[in-house]
């Protein structure tokens, strides 16, 4: 494989630690090369029972339904959006296998593609479909950091070797030959096929691939009658869609164009196009009608090409335009080269071929022979070891992590923060669920759900500056090792009461409403990107319990699962699994919400309990990111009725009390009013200022802040 060699491994290679490995680039259903290539290179390493899960670049003007494997999608304009895609990788890949073309990636030449190289922390392998023998200032610029931060790259041509070396001083053993990859296809006679397309008895040309100008079509539609005449059943047949980005700014103004020729020169009833995107099997199936496939490409740099190699890999006899990726795989005697532009030799070659089967099927076996290293499993072998190749240049040179800077500064006009009681309920095991009076009651022991909270609050105490930068991450270490241990991974769910001095959980698993405040703790943990191993920790157990919440029923888990979402959607916008979530969360808050609401009683169940600002706190904000108005009157509906009804007449702030709580249609109760209360009504109207402006939400936060001063 290094070094200029291809693979023709003979034993399945193990690769004990590579388990995670992340696709980065177009994916299908987008239809073009390099998502088909992408969704099948990842198909291939998978089937080598290693995990793989795909990154896949996404024009929002075009949202496409991806399969499950697409984990997170970035935004192909927002460089920010590759950045959250670097972090998401970094906890979830360990490995990263980039497919790098200009055009698919947002700045000028692509520059986007940089900003996601430069925060990963995990090796890269990248995937080089273009490489410029004349690149423009840009072009040159962008593949170089490409290649600077890549651990390895991966090249389909030989020539693509040397122009690495020769044009932008790439040594040659930071650089994999591999082959394009294609489907294992048999080797058949195109007799068999032809009349499944209504071409049965006709000598069939073609050409497949995204239509548009550069691909030569018109030169074998001059040869087309030269052709007829030595052939008269001939048929040219060209498969694929007008490529979007021609069909957005000139239509089909290509193909009318290509069929005006043909009738000008009275070979109309010889071309047959298939404008469409044609799935693989049917497209193996029209590929093996062929008894000539042509690449009358007018560009000579082109440094690769799938369908050539598709068409090799079938076994057909190939005419082709003398560009580069052609010359190298159509060499001794694979196929036929004929000059540019030269509709004349295509004509020539075509009658040869087609006159001779003996020649012609010569050509088709020596293909044939050839692509055999180029079969996904043989491409994947490849690829998998030059990802254990990068992994073990990484481990000798690793990279160090990033910190940035956080924005912070001490708050005006709030009380001083003072930890000394949180310190002595703090432990190290972690946060001890009770105190009497002012010391720790060991009798009572730990709980996820309060080590979840304590979470919250380092992440809020770390934004507000106040605190020193060690001690939160010392508390925030010790809570969060806690929550880490409460994770039952059979289940994905949290556990929550531990007895002091033992390592048993009193509960399996632990309550709703535990899982969603836990999911709350490590989402607002994970935040803290200038904490790598908070962040890190923190990001894992939020992938590994969200599945978890989709299960649950009781609508605060929903309602603590989608602040959650929230926190974790300001670092890692774009994660396809919490994008899902939050819209089915959401759903289910809304709909509870119609079913339990009267004039009288606007609110999301029959009875108000406890932490109830969390319910349309949640909403709010999970309708700010969806971009839904309904969901956003129903949130602020509700949560000013929660706030009415929790006011004295004097106006002074009255939470429900824990004694009783308040069931419809019966009395508030007022007795074991709690903090909860007060902090979930702050959080609530604070949330509702900053996304209405509003003067009078900052009014109650106040009114429910200073129940703390009685």
């Amino acid at each position: 494989m290094l070094n200029g060699s291809s693979v023709h491994a003979t034993a399945e290679p193990s690769h004990p630690t590579l388990r995670r490995i992340g696709f980065l680039g177009n994916y299908v259903p987008r239809q073009c090369g390099i998502a088909t290539f992408t969704s099948d290179l990842c198909d291939a390493v998978s089937a080598a029972s290693l995990g793989s899960f795909a990154v896949a670049i996404d024009d929002r003007s075009d949202r496409l339904d991806y399969p499950p494997v697409v984990r997170f999608t970035i935004e192909r304009n927002d460089v920010t959006s590759y950045q959250r895609a670097a972090q998401f990788l970094n906890h979830r890949a360990d490995i990263v296998s980039l497919q790098h073309e200009y055009g698919i990636f947002g700045g000028p030449s692509g520059s986007h593609v940089v900003a996601a190289l430069a925060a990963l922390r995990v090796p890269v392998v990248t995937t080089l479909h273009t490489v410029l023998e004349s690149p423009s200032r840009d072009q040159r610029r962008v593949l170089e950091q490409v290649v600077r931060y890549s651990d390895r790259v991966v090249v389909m041509s030989r020539r693509g070797v040397d122009f690495l070396r020769d044009v932008y001083g790439v040594p040659p053993e930071k650089v994999d030959f591999i082959h394009h990859g294609i489907p294992d296809m048999a080797f058949v006679d195109p007799t068999y096929y032809k009349d499944q397309f209504g071409v049965d008895g006709r000598s069939v040309l073609m050409t497949f691939g995204l239509l548009a100008p550069g691909k030569g079509i018109e030169n074998v539609i001059h040869a087309l009658p030269a052709i007829r005449a030595r052939c008269p059943g001939v048929v040219y047949v060209v498969v694929g869609a007008t490529h979007p980005h021609v069909r957005s700014q000139h239509g089909e103004t290509y193909r009318m164009g290509l069929q005006r020729l043909a009738r000008s020169l009275g070979v109309e009833d010889c071309l047959v196009f298939h404008n469409r995107f044609v799935e693989r099997q049917e497209l193996i199936e029209m590929l093996a009608a062929a008894d000539i496939y042509l690449t009358p490409y007018l560009n000579p740099a082109q440094i690769t090409s799938g369908t050539l190699a598709w068409a090799l890999g079938a076994g057909k006899a190939v005419v082709s335009t003398p560009y580069w990726y052609a010359e190298e795989l159509l060499d001794e005697g694979r196929g036929v080269l004929v000059p540019f532009d030269s509709h004349e030799a295509i004509a020539q070659t075509a009658i040869k071929l087609l006159s001779s089967d003996t020649e012609r099927n010569q050509m088709r076996r020596q293909a044939y022979n050839f692509s055999r290293a180029m079969t996904w499993p043989s491409v994947a072998r490849a690829y998998l070891e030059s990802f254990a190749r990068a992994r073990e240049q990484r481990a000798r040179c690793p990279v160090a992590s990033a910190r940035p800077q956080t924005s912070t500064g001490p708050a005006e006009g709030l009380p001083e923060i003072r930890l000394r009681h949180l310190r002595r309920m703090t432990d190290s095991t972690g946060l001890l669920q009770h105190a009497r009076h002012s010391v720790p009651n060991y009798h009572e022991g730990y709980s996820t759900d309060d080590n979840a909270r304590a979470l919250v609050l380092m992440a809020q105490l770390d934004e507000l500056g106040q605190i020193p930068a060690d001690e939160i991450e010392d508390l925030a270490t010790r809570y969060l090792a806690f929550v880490a241990y409460s994770l039952d991974p059979a289940s994905g769910r949290f556990r929550n009461f531990l007895a002091f001095g033992s390592s048993r959980w009193a509960d399996e698993p632990g309550s709703e409403d535990c899982h969603g405040r836990a999911l709350w703790g490590v989402a607002s943990i994970a935040r803290l990107r200038n904490r790598p191993g908070l962040h890190a920790l923190g990001a894992e157990l939020f992938s590994d319990a969200l599945p978890a919440a989709l299960k649950l029923g009781s609508p605060r888990a929903w309602a603590y699962a989608l602040l959650g979402i929230n926190e974790y959607s300001r670092w890692m916008a774009g994660d396809r699994a919490a994008e899902e979530a939050n819209v089915e969360l959401a759903g289910r808050l809304v709909h509870r919400f119609q079913e339990s609401r009267r004039e009288d009683w606007p609110w999301f169940e029959n009875s108000l309990a406890y932490a109830n600002a969390r319910l349309p706190q949640a909403l709010l904000l999970a309708a700010d990111s969806l971009k839904n108005e309904e969901y956003t009157r129903i949130a602020l509906d509700s949560l000013r009725w929660l706030v009415g009804i929790q006011k004295s007449p004097r106006g002074h702030f009255v939470p429900v009390g824990c004694k009783g709580f308040f069931t419809r249609g019966q009395e508030q109760a007022r007795f074991d009013q709690q903090p909860i209360e007060a902090c979930a009504t702050v959080s609530a109207c604070l949330t509702a200022l900053r996304l209405t402006g509003h003067p009078g939400w900052l009014r109650e936060a106040e009114r429910a802040f200073d129940w703390f001063h009685g």
